[in-house]
């Protein structure tokens, strides 16, 4: 009791700070509590009755592209069901709010025993499943005393996770609670048996099935072939104000006739796009160059969402943001599957992918300008050398396929869903 009052007060606590965020003026918070207005109205003419009705929730955009491969397998083999798919946050639901895969696109209202039972009467699934993480203690009980099968898809669990913590027996129970937890490696499953679960195997990561799918869509980005003139093109995509400063140092040692940068930052605020803009004089916007495409510049400056995954494939090397922050990189796999090295900041030990990728030689960590400007030049201009990490980029990710096969099969044989 101590301990569900004590999360209770914390999203309280959570929802409160939304609300001051968003009275400032932030456009996040905004639409985190605008997003949830009048939900249960919204749901009830939409949804109600809707069977049977798989619900897939993603905390944001980066989850969802990870399950995005199981929502869609579950799309062609099970045609009569519906789906429902879920955001915690609005850099998920606004970037996929038009989605055509799934039926219906809502946030996810706050955690609360309330609102868990209102939703679930509401959308009343056959199937739950959870991507990565978002462990809602609330949900997940409801779940379970209803008796309905969740999962939890390309789950990845470290020590100083609140599940190994001598006060962490609330969430623990969660787990015991879940239908199956499919895991991306054998570290996680050993902390999951440590802790004496059964109900969990290793699947692999379901983002692995993700980008190799993104080599069979060869979206062509005709602006950027021409920005690129035969150059080579260096794409530094997910970037954060660090990684910024690092490119920024870096940038003015380069040869301008022989490379060409292109950004494409995390944020895309206006504040954001005119700081980047300060740090590289005589960049371009590409809303501005498309309109005036063949403007003389030697660095892009993507201001949209959803160029980037394509935009790897023009690359000769990616820099991938985030690894200067607390929380990590950004999705390395994404450039990697087009066989490109990618070079990243140093925070990037909680991604097992790229751990395993900087490795095997595929993936760079640099820990400033110089280290960058070292590494970068070898990539550029040694061939052999750029040949042979290439090809290890590509063949990690096309090695570590077949996640989704495995998290589908389970549905099929434990009869979940009917195709009928």
């Amino acid at each position: 009791m101590i301990a569900t009052g004590i999360y209770r007060v914390g999203l309280q606590l959570y929802k409160a700070g939304v609300q001051l965020a968003a009275l400032a003026g932030k456009t996040k918070a905004q639409h985190w509590l605008n997003g949830r207005r009048h939900w249960q109205v919204r749901m009830q003419q939409h949804i109600n009755g809707a069977q049977p009705l798989v619900w897939v929730h993603a905390a944001s955009l980066g989850e969802f592209e990870q399950g995005r491969p199981v929502l869609e397998a579950i799309r062609t083999i099970y045609p009569s069901c519906k789906i429902l798919l879920t955001f915690f946050s609005p850099s998920g639901y606004e970037v996929r709010k038009d989605y055509p895969g799934a039926d219906f696109i809502y946030y996810l209202p706050l955690d609360t025993p309330q609102n868990a039972r209102e939703f679930l009467d509401i959308v009343q699934p056959s199937l739950a499943i959870f991507i990565k993480y978002e462990f809602w203690y609330y949900y997940l009980t409801e779940l379970y005393t209803r008796k309905v099968p969740t999962l939890l898809v390309s789950g990845i669990f470290r020590p100083d996770q609140v599940f190994f913590k001598s006060h962490g027996g609330m969430f623990r129970r969660l787990l015991q609670q879940l239908s199956h937890i499919f895991v991306q490696n054998n570290a996680s499953l050993q902390l999951l048996q440590g802790i004496g679960l059964d109900n969990c195997s290793v699947s692999g990561d379901t983002r692995f099935d993700r980008v190799a799918a993104l080599l069979l869509e060869h979206r062509e980005l005709p602006e950027i072939a021409v920005f690129a003139g035969g150059k080579k093109l260096v794409v530094a995509g997910s970037t954060w104000p660090a990684d910024e400063k690092v490119l920024s140092e870096w940038w003015p040692t380069q040869d301008t006739t022989a490379i060409r940068l292109v950004i494409a930052p995390h944020e895309i605020q206006e504040t954001h796009i005119q700081a980047i803009m300060a740090l590289f004089p005589g960049a371009v916007r590409f809303s501005q160059y498309k309109a005036h495409t063949g403007t003389q510049a030697s660095v892009l400056i993507i201001d949209n969402i959803g160029m980037l995954t394509a935009l790897y494939r023009y690359a000769t090397i990616a820099y991938v943001g985030g690894g200067f922050g607390k929380d990590g990189i950004h999705n390395i796999l994404e450039p990697a599957v087009y066989s490109k090295p990618v070079i990243i900041g140093p925070e990037f030990s909680k991604y097992f992918e790229a751990v395993e990728l900087v490795a095997a030689g595929g993936a760079f960590p640099v820990n400033n300008s110089e280290e960058l400007q070292t590494k970068a030049a070898i990539l550029l201009t040694d061939p052999l050398y750029y040949n042979k990490t290439a090809t290890i980029a590509g063949s990690y990710v096309a090695s570590q396929t077949g996640a989704t096969q495995k998290v589908v099969g389970y549905i099929q044989e434990n009869r979940f869903l009917s195709k009928e």
